[in-house]
């Protein structure tokens, strides 16, 4: 950026989005039809990319992008789904002018080294203001809101990390941009005659500048010359007990490699510390577990805290050593994570170098590793290298095009959803009748369904209620099949409460649910059928319209109990056959083993004795077992013991019966 080719210097030109004219204080008024939209921006807009919500357009994507994480955007997001206006930039800074934060948070700087105390303070922030501003709206006052953390400050939309230009010697896709930070205030402030300041910021390329060495025998560091410090920066970055500072001229360093001619950073004074300061697997600093947990003794607690003040003291020195090269700087790029780590280095202490309220303090605008030399060689590379951003303006065209539509598919999500949301706000409470018919329904339902008669009885009669009641809410998926008592009943195969809802309480057994059916046909088992046909028998044929309710012919209570009488009979004639058929087979069986048993053995003593020879009188009943187990498997002993146990269970069994 301080050596910019000739070419490229003499033709850079801003991007068209930010050669606007400044927006008055007070905006124009709006017309009818403006009502539901902000002021549009109406200077002209070649990339098309655009922010229907808040009327405003921009250069690139990235600065649509870094718009949609600002605080207006949020606030009008909010504003749509509430269902009223969006604001403009000038109406927003007045609404969020006594604010402490910012409402979106995004302007709060990422590090992955934070500390707890401030990852506490950020969950505790963010979110808290878009709040309050909505409060106030509503004329809910919060006196405590205003002064919660840190000065009051004003915030806007927020603005865009880099600038973009643009050349006529680079195609018109292409971009080139430029750290807002290298600015100062004022240059910010004004854009048209930012590419002037550029100019003034040209250094030409020179050899780094003559060094001469102090007495470096307690820790010093080079320092060049004070006349021949030209224009520099000095950087910074502390957190997790890592320290790194440098002084970097502006001009940079030619130097060759593999015979191409590059430049390179200037360093004119650089240093890094590094103490044993944080809570190994635990995070945050010794000092940040003191104030959250108090006094912590252990030897690593001490060595931590004495680390913390000697890192603390190599800092002020070696600030106080640079306080001329720091007081001459340009600008001052600062990381410092954590309360403790800013109070390190804007003190307040004596001999104080570094001031937070000093116009050149910068933080760094892209997220930055571990505090290292190396580090902030990357970063200052990073800060002065010109960016080039090529852009597809038909892909891009496109995208706007999706994330127009997305907006207006979520805007109208939201607007039915608020829309839903009211109606069922305004929807008027149940009235006294329909909360009565929901207790009566809950408590018909509980009655039927633990088989209470006389009780489900006795509650019909107390709150005159029919035994035809509807269950509230009628045809629900629970009552669309069950819709009254008797149906309930029938469904549950309740006999006892279905002959009481039709004798005792009157019933109509014609009355049908939500399929058109009677109850009747709901009826799972023979018990609760007979229950209905004994009702008919006992009401009469001319109670109900019986063959509307599909009730078969009617049934006397003696009918039932011969049949149960002669269907227990047959049952016990047929169970009494089944075991002398059984008993049969089984004598045959064993008729059968004996037979083969007895044949085996003849066999087996003449073989051992002579054919002819008898000797079974002779052979006691212990012999006769052994013989008939000789030679068999111990499957087929057991398979003969129960045989055995079998036949004598018979015996015994036919004893019991003469």
């Amino acid at each position: 950026m301080y050596d910019l080719p000739r070419e490229i210097l003499d033709t850079i030109q801003l991007k068209d989005d930010y050669e606007a004219p400044a927006e008055p204080e007070t905006p124009p008024p709006q017309t009818p039809a403006q009502d539901d939209a902000p002021s549009k921006d109406t200077s002209t807009n070649k990339t098309g990319i655009t922010c229907t919500l808040c009327g405003l357009s921009f250069a690139n994507v990235q600065e649509q992008r870094s718009h949609a994480r600002s605080d207006i955007h949020g606030y009008n997001m909010k504003q749509r789904l509430r269902g009223q206006k969006a604001v403009n930039e000038t109406e927003f800074e007045k609404l969020v002018g006594d604010l402490d934060e910012s409402i979106s948070g995004s302007d709060s700087e990422s590090d992955s080294e934070s500390e707890e105390e401030d990852a506490s303070k950020i969950s505790k922030t963010n979110g808290s203001n878009l709040s309050a501003l909505l409060k106030r709206q509503a004329n809910i006052e919060e006196p405590e809101e205003a002064e919660t953390y840190g000065k009051k400050r004003k915030r806007g939309a927020g603005k865009a990390p880099v600038i973009w230009f643009k050349t006529p010697h680079l195609p018109s896709n292409t971009s080139l941009g430029i750290y807002r930070a290298l600015f100062s205030q004022v240059e910010q402030q004004r854009l048209p005659e930012i590419v002037d300041a550029i100019h003034k910021k040209q250094l030409s390329s020179l050899p780094p500048p003559a060094s001469v060495k102090i007495d470096d025998d307690d820790g010093g560091v080079p320092l060049p010359k004070a006349e021949a410090l030209g224009p520099h920066i000095f950087l910074c970055m502390i957190g997790g007990g890592h320290f790194a500072a440098m002084v970097v001229s502006l001009k940079p360093k030619l130097t060759k490699v593999h015979g191409n001619t590059e430049r390179q950073a200037t360093v004119i004074a650089h240093k890094t510390f590094h103490r044993y300061t944080t809570r190994r697997k635990q995070g945050g600093a010794q000092s940040a577990a003191d104030n959250a947990k108090g006094g912590i003794h252990s030897a690593g607690s001490s060595l931590r805290r004495a680390n913390e003040i000697a890192l603390e003291t190599d800092i002020h020195q070696l600030l106080s050593d640079w306080k001329t090269m720091i007081d001459t700087s340009e600008l001052l790029f600062i990381r410092a994570s954590g309360t403790t780590n800013r109070r390190v280095l804007f003190g307040p202490y004596d001999g104080q170098v570094l001031r937070s309220d000093d116009p050149r303090n910068r933080g760094f605008p892209f997220s930055s590793r571990r505090a290292t030399q190396a580090e902030l060689i990357r970063c200052f590379t990073e800060l002065t290298r010109v960016k080039v951003s090529v852009i597809d303006e038909a892909a891009v065209a496109a995208a706007a095009a999706e994330a127009e539509a997305e907006s207006q598919r979520a805007t109208a999500a939201a607007a039915a959803k608020a829309q839903a949301a009211a109606a069922r706000s305004a929807k008027t409470e149940k009235s006294a009748e329909e909360e009565t018919a929901l207790l009566h329904t809950m408590q018909i339902e509980a009655l039927i369904r633990r088989s209470k008669a006389p009780a489900l009885l006795s509650y019909l009669s107390t709150n005159s209620l029919s035994a035809d009641f509807e269950f509230h809410p009628p045809f629900s998926q629970a009552h669309y099949h069950a819709s009254s008592p008797l149906h309930l009943a029938a469904s549950i195969n309740s006999p006892a409460i279905v002959s009481a809802l039709l004798l005792k309480a009157k019933a109509n057994p014609s009355h049908l649910n939500g399929d058109a059916k009677p109850a009747y046909d709901l009826a799972g088992d023979r018990a609760t059928r007979d229950a209905f046909r004994l009702c008919r028998f006992e009401l009469g044929e001319s109670a109900w319209d019986w063959a509307a309710a599909h009730v078969p012919d009617p049934l006397t209570r003696a009918a039932v109990e011969d049949r149960d009488a002669r269907e227990k009979e047959e049952a016990a004639t047929a169970e009494a056959e089944r075991r002398k058929v059984e008993l049969e087979r089984i004598k045959e069986e064993d008729k059968r083993k004996k037979d083969a048993r007895k044949a085996a053995g003849v066999d087996r003593t003449e073989r051992k004795h002579g054919k002819g020879k008898a000797v079974g009188a002779s052979v006691t009943a212990e012999d006769r077992r052994e013989q008939e187990a000789r030679g068999m498997t111990p499957e087929m002993q057991m398979r003969l013991e129960r045989e055995k146990r079998a036949k004598a269970a018979e015996e015994r069994m036919k004893k019991l019966k003469g």
